[in-house]
């Protein structure tokens, strides 16, 4: 049977059936319900700040863009009544799409949304957090929400809960108008929060991360590390404008020589912002596919989460002045 919310309001000691529909309180199922869910995005759950509206995907525009204390992304898509089984379909292809967003884009999305960066956000929002030691976009979770659910789709979701970890729940929702016309908002979670956080925690630990450098001969180096360079994204920019050359000044760069050198560029407004910048700097070398960094570049780990003593393989210095060069020149022909 499909989760459904009844409610009875007690009237001089007797309970009285609440079947009001929005409907018939003249209210707009969409539009009233993507207001209220912006002025107080709890409804959705404890973590969950929105960041985003209508946000264009390689498919459709997803409902809201959300992220979470951990820096999960949170796609969250609404229905107007019974959320169908297609639903989840269409919100998993949101998930893999995202997947793939840096730092830069969301910031840009959270910007347009908010008018405040990410980090700015976050830091007003989530005050307790150390957003220096937070990783954003390391899982996604999917969240869907509506006034009824399918059996088949409660089904799915459990199962793929249950089974697989997959951060995936649904909220369901009640719009109920009391005899004196008071409007509430009743809901309930297909997963309760704390089995869906402890298993966003363990799916987390999961990601797979690397230390290990690559084993490319000269030529193929040469080549990936042009290629990912030239990536029109901040990161690649950073570590080819700011990252390297600092390595090739200097045997040792650590976090507040680089810190330093992003407030110096403007490319921080202050040291927080700095440390988060540091922070997906420091993620993308350690991605597993990106082993050709780490091949040219060593670091140490005074913690498991922190990277330091960023330096140069003294093989590769050649190599990468060759590459900086060639790329500074481009840019200045252009």
């Amino acid at each position: 049977m499909a989760t459904e919310i009844k409610v009875w309001q007690i009237i001089n000691g007797n309970l009285e059936p609440i079947e009001t529909t929005m409907v018939e309180a003249g209210r707009k199922e969409i539009e009233d319900l993507e207001k209220w869910i912006k002025s107080n995005p709890k409804i959705l759950g404890e973590d969950v700040l929105i960041i985003g509206e209508q946000v264009p995907t390689k498919s459709d525009p997803m409902d809201f863009l959300g992220i979470d204390k951990s820096g999960n992304l949170v796609v969250i898509e609404l229905k107007r009544d019974k959320l169908p089984r297609d639903v989840l379909t269409q919100a998993i292809d949101y998930a893999s799409d995202v997947s793939s967003w840096d730092v830069d884009k969301l910031s840009e999305i959270c910007t347009k949304y908010t008018g405040q960066s990410l980090e700015d956000y976050l830091s007003e929002k989530f005050e307790e957090i150390d957003l220096e030691d937070l990783t954003i976009n390391k899982t996604q979770r999917v969240l869907l929400v509506g006034f009824l659910i399918e059996e088949s789709l409660q089904r799915m979701i459990e199962w793929l809960s249950n089974n697989y970890g997959v951060s995936i729940n649904a909220v369901i929702l009640k719009y109920v108008k009391t005899k004196n016309g008071e409007e509430l908002i009743a809901r309930t979670v297909i997963i309760p929060e704390e089995i869906e956080k402890e298993r966003i925690r363990k799916r987390q630990l999961e990601i797979l991360m690397s230390d290990e450098p690559g084993k490319y001969n000269e030529d193929e180096l040469r080549e990936l590390l042009i290629n990912y360079l030239s990536e029109n994204r901040i990161t690649p920019r950073r570590i080819r404008e700011i990252l390297f050359p600092l390595c090739l000044e200097h045997k040792f760069v650590n976090r507040e020589m680089i810190k330093k050198e992003l407030l110096k560029r403007k490319e921080a407004e202050n040291d927080t912002q700095a440390g988060i910048i540091l922070t997906t700097i420091s993620r993308e070398i350690g991605i597993a596919k990106r082993d050709y960094l780490r091949q040219i570049i060593q670091y140490d780990k005074p913690n498991p989460w922190e990277k330091e003593n960023y330096r140069l393989v003294e093989h590769y210095r050649n190599l990468v002045k060759n590459v900086l060069e060639m790329l500074n020149k481009q840019k200045e022909e252009k």
